[in-house]
């Protein structure tokens, strides 16, 4: 009995692409269907392959013995469809499907042309078993081959096989062209067609163009020529060291000893005065301020109240300090407006031959706090140290390399004095400044740590200063000078003197001495001090133009704290005015502004740190 409707259609697979007939792929039949292709249905047994013929379409009348293998349904395919698509039914009832003739008997179909069944609207599950019985062969749907040697079920999953390829269209993916198409060039929309350009160039060459292009070229070739002649006066202006260069010191702090001591390269300079700039700071010979660690020199600001107190620095204390070196130093070479003592002494031996003068003894020696008059004991303690009595030059070459402090109003300098005033007290004598900087970050708006400056401090008069003409600074536009080490030099002879950092190129300081420093100053015959009139002199009359630098200087440096001389300028972001009689106490009482920017964790980020000294002396 054929199974019921409804398990048909449960076991009808989706609907194929073609007209699927006996050679339709059945896993359970294939074993049952005979491994020949017959030609007709006659049951001739030809081997011989016909070339496949696509059928227009067919239209079955199987006997009915089998309801299943009946097949009186006739599709074709309208232009919009694709044998990839189901095809449109004929009629049911036609037995003569337009256009081909009426197939009514199994005699007809057997004399025409086996070509197989295509476009048959129906299904695998419509299909008997068995349909090889009836037909006596079995053909793939849309082509016939005869016998073949392949599998059918091979044969019959070729009826799924997707068609021919299709022409293509407008929305098919085309291969590039190779050959290259030639457009129209669009014209311009401001052109109309009555439109002439004029090319007068065409037509008569302008007698003016060859003087454009003699210009365009003499301009090039005068530009090159005075870029040529830019580098070599440049590189001969340029002025060098010439001679020997005899070394002097050579010392890079592998040990502590010789550094200090009696007999040490370094003279730590004992002293409470403030050094004529008005410093905040008192400089001691204790090893908390200067001393020699791991290959480094280290010069560190330190708290005076953390050896006597918060309330000694403020009130009713005398502070006298321990070491004091005024007798060796006689207040010459300090920077003070009034110096006491001879004018001409070698700034290397003790002042047994000068008189002593008690009141500038005190002022170096010690301090008094008096809360009333609002006087305090120097607040910090730093160090000065200097090469005064070991090694000095007159022309030649200095080279320090250094790393500079961080803190608000700390003043590191490396600078040089004169061995011996032989023109007179400070700054007649001069001043050789070979880096001095500002503690203050990169944000104060007067020159922080971004800034390193080089000058030269000279003048005919305790009183008056010239520096203004002589400085300069390097400036560094991403970073700040106390974030690494850098190498400060000095250069100088009779005929120049230049101040750098690093490099030539970044120099700070360059000064031809081709005029005398009387005549550079520019000054007046007579000045006004105070009430009194003044006739100027020169006092480097009986020197060279490098006067009052034609002398022997040694080296010094140091971490001053704050002043009233005008290092650090007036403004709302400083805690004190210069002119002010409590300066100092202001300083210490704004500590709650600045003590931030200390390191109290890391001292070294507080401390000028040398890395190595070199003197060489012309020779």
């Amino acid at each position: 009995m054929p199974p019921a409707a409804a398990e048909t259609e449960k076991l009808a697979p989706p609907q194929p692409k073609f007209l699927i007939g006996e050679g339709a792929s059945d896993p359970e039949n294939d074993n049952n269907r005979t491994s020949t292709h017959l030609r007709t249905t006659s049951g001739s047994t030809s081997v011989h392959e016909s070339p496949p013929i696509t059928p227009r379409g067919l239209t079955f009348n199987i006997p009915a013995q089998n309801p299943f293998t009946t097949f009186s349904t006739q599709a074709y395919y309208t232009p919009e469809q694709t044998p990839g698509t189901s095809p449109v039914p004929m009629s049911t009832n036609s037995m003569n499907a337009y256009p081909f003739p009426d197939v009514s008997s199994a005699s007809a179909i057997s004399s025409m042309p086996r070509s197989g069944a295509t476009s048959v609207s129906t299904s695998v599950a419509d299909l008997t078993r068995n349909h090889s019985s009836f037909y006596g062969s079995s053909s793939r749907p849309g082509t016939d081959y005869g016998s073949s040697n392949r599998p059918l079920s091979s044969r019959s999953r070729e009826a799924f096989a997707s068609p021919r390829t299709r022409p293509l269209t407008m929305y098919s993916t085309v291969q590039p062209s190779e050959v290259k198409v030639e457009r129209e060039r669009a014209k311009s929309t401001a052109l109309t067609p009555s439109t002439t350009l004029h090319k007068p160039w065409v037509g008569t060459r302008d007698p003016y163009s060859r003087i454009a292009y003699l210009i365009t070229y003499a301009a090039m070739f005068l530009g090159i020529g005075a870029g040529v002649l830019r580098a070599y006066t440049g590189w001969h202006d340029v002025s060098l060291l010439t001679g020997n260069l005899c070394p002097v010191m050579d010392e890079d702090f592998n040990s502590e000893d010789g550094v200090f001591g009696d007999n040490g390269l370094f003279l730590r300079e004992v002293d409470m005065s403030g050094f004529g700039n008005g410093e905040f700071e008192m400089t001691t010979n204790s090893e908390n301020n200067s001393y020699v660690k791991d290959g480094f020199l280290y010069i560190t600001p330190t708290f005076t109240s953390d050896v006597i107190g918060e309330a000694a620095i403020l009130n009713g204390s005398v502070f006298n300090i321990t070491g004091c070196t005024y007798n060796i130093t006689q207040g010459l070479s300090y920077t003070s407006e009034n110096p006491t003592g001879p004018v001409n002494v070698n700034a290397s031996q003790i002042g047994s031959d000068a008189d002593f003068d008690l009141n500038a003894y005190l002022a170096a020696c010690s301090a008094v706090s008096n809360i009333t008059t609002h006087q305090i004991i120097n607040p910090i303690q730093s160090a000065r140290i200097s090469t005064r009595k070991t090694a000095s030059i007159r022309y030649g070459r200095i080279e320090v390399r250094a790393k500079i402090p961080t803190g608000d109003w700390l003043w590191p300098a490396i600078w040089m004095l004169p061995v011996d005033n032989t023109y007179g007290p400070w700054p007649m004598s001069g001043e050789i400044d070979i880096m001095e900087a500002r503690g203050n970050g990169p944000t104060y708006p007067k020159q922080g740590t971004n800034y390193v400056r080089g000058s030269l401090n000279w003048g005919p008069v305790t009183w008056l200063n010239a520096v203004s003409k002589t400085f300069g600074w390097w400036f560094l536009r991403r970073g700040s000078w106390d974030q690494g080490f850098h190498t400060y030099a000095l250069e100088w002879d009779e005929s120049f003197m230049r101040i750098y950092v690093d490099t030539r190129l970044h120099h700070m300081l360059q000064l031809n001495f081709n005029e005398p420093f009387f005549k550079r100053g520019d000054f007046p015959g007579i000045v006004q001090n105070g009430s009194e009139a003044v006739i100027l002199t020169n006092p480097w009359a009986n020197g060279t133009n490098a006067a009052p630098f034609d002398q022997q200087f040694y080296l010094i440096m140091n971490v001053a704290v704050g002043g009233t001389n005008g290092w650090f300028p007036d403004g709302p972001e400083k805690p004190w005015l210069d002119g002010a009689n409590t300066a100092m106490s202001d300083f210490w009482a704004a500590r709650a502004q600045w003590l931030p920017s200390w390191s109290t964790n890391d001292p070294a980020s507080r401390s000028l740190v040398v890395d190595s000294v070199k003197m060489w002396e012309k020779c």
